[in-house]
Formats: C-alpha cells, structure tokens, sequence
C-alpha cells in the first residue's frame, strides 16, 4: 500500500476493552484473568507456557457449545489479583517486571521454568494483592 497523500478516516478504540469468542465448553466468571488460546479463543487463566493475556472478565460469560459461539466481555485496565505463596510470591522490588499466570485469579513472580504464561506487568503490590498492567 502506497503512503497517504490525502486525509485519512483511521476508525480508532479506545483500547480498553474487547470482545473475544470464547472457547467451547468454557465458563469464564466475572473478574477472572482471562486469556486468548492457541487456536485464538477466549479461556480463563491457567499455568499454560502457550496462553497470551487478554485482561479481566468484565462479565461472566458461558459457552457450552462450539468454539466461537459465544463471547466475553474483556476489559484491558489494571487489575488486582492474588499473589502466590513463599518463593513465588511477588513483592515491591517486582514492580515493572513481568508476573505469570498461576490461574485465573493468582499470579506469580517467577514462569516456573517455563510452565506458565506472562500475566502483564506488575504494577503495585500491596494488602489487596498484585496490581496488573495488562497494556
């Protein structure tokens, strides 16, 4: 494609949020960390080195039937989520860095040798739990 020599009508978003088919026979609840499978669907969050993170189900959402039937409401933006336990933990020093997915509302400091997926960047850590910047 050439380069502009006109004006151009560049449809935008405001890029947090999305909709995204789901996987089949999949239930995603409110709030859970959701991701984005091999095969491009929707699912929640899971110690798998093969996911990439989409961000926070905005709603619940149900698909009983095939692959892509059904959608779920994502939402890109900071979100708090449990943090591991002993080793795994994250702290202050994380923040910036990568967390991992441990499962759809748990996240960890470390990939446990390459078993689970990048959540997003840590962005706060404090009594509520781990603050992540899906962007």
């Amino acid at each position: 494609m050439a380069a502009l020599t006109s004006d151009r009508n560049t449809k935008r978003r405001d890029g947090r949020g999305l909709t995204l088919p789901m996987a089949g026979a999949t239930t995603i609840h409110l709030g859970a960390i959701v991701c984005v499978n091999a095969s491009g669907f929707a699912v929640p969050g899971s110690a798998s080195a093969t996911l990439k993170p989409a961000g926070v189900a905005f709603a619940s959402a149900r698909n009983p039937g095939s692959a892509g039937a059904e959608r779920v409401k994502v939402d890109k933006t900071v979100a708090c989520f449990a943090n591991s336990a002993a080793a795994d933990a994250i702290t202050l020093a994380d923040i910036g860095a990568d967390c991992y997915i441990v499962d759809d509302q748990t996240v960890a400091k470390t990939s446990a040798t390459n078993t689970r997926s990048v959540a997003g960047k840590v962005f706060d850590v404090d009594a509520e739990g781990v603050w992540v910047d899906f962007r």
